[in-house]
């Protein structure tokens, strides 16, 4: 188990990290339906990691059940690896320039009229839709797959990974919910600090974890 878990440690944290879940909670729970709105926001988020995590586990394993390195899941893990270097450099071109503000986008407009399904689907949108945290959870899920772990072990790494890459959207509903007054100006400074710097914090993941994939791959096709 502990080989699953180390493997697809950097993949939930990149999740975890995500900026775009954390402001969309912060923005929802500051609505007049926040409350309600945010559960709802976070359990779609959960459910919808969980599917894919459990989809990916589940085929993966089928197909590496013959050996515990196949072939196919370096050449994979070289794939991911260059669309993470890929998307860390398009993050970084499109990054606002000084001087220019790019408009939020729409969803965020209408944050104030969501219901409680549309701030789930959002949410699900936000993990199957988002090609960063896709590849990223398809990425952890498949080094989980691919472990020497037993099946309990590995279904032990996949709600791991999914309670981890949760916390950008666990965290910030709980802080909502039970830090009182100061919590309102906590979020505040969180979001701030987010939209500052959304685009160097989702640039560096993907690099890193780009260069990790692909420094994996050619030594797993290599070795």
């Amino acid at each position: 188990m502990g080989e699953a878990v180390g493997q697809m440690l950097a993949s939930a944290v990149g999740i975890a990290i995500s900026p775009m879940p954390l402001v969309a909670v912060v923005l929802i729970v500051a609505t007049p339906k926040g409350r309600t709105n945010g559960l709802a926001f976070t359990a779609g988020w959960v459910v919808a990691l969980a599917a894919v995590v459990t989809v990916v586990v589940l085929v993966g394993s089928g197909l590496s059940a013959d050996t515990s390195e196949p072939t196919w899941a370096w050449w994979l893990k070289l794939a991911l690896g260059l669309l993470f270097l890929l998307l860390g450099f398009r993050q970084w071109r499109g990054r606002p320039r000084e001087g220019h503000v790019h408009g939020p986008p729409k969803w965020m407009q209408a944050v104030d009229r969501f219901t409680p399904g549309r701030a789930a689907g959002l949410a699900a949108a936000l993990v199957a839709a988002n090609p960063k945290n896709l590849v990223l959870a398809v990425g952890g899920a498949v080094s989980i797959a691919t472990s020497t772990a037993s099946g309990a072990g590995k279904a032990v790494a996949a709600v791991l990974m999914v309670l981890i890459g949760s916390l950008c959207t666990v965290v910030p509903l709980a802080v909502h919910l039970f830090g009182g007054d100061r919590s309102a100006r906590v979020l505040g400074e969180w979001k701030a600090w987010l939209a500052t710097h959304n685009a160097a914090i989702t640039m560096v993941v993907l690099v890193v974890l780009g260069a990790k994939y692909v420094g994996d791959a050619i030594a797993g096709l290599t070795g």
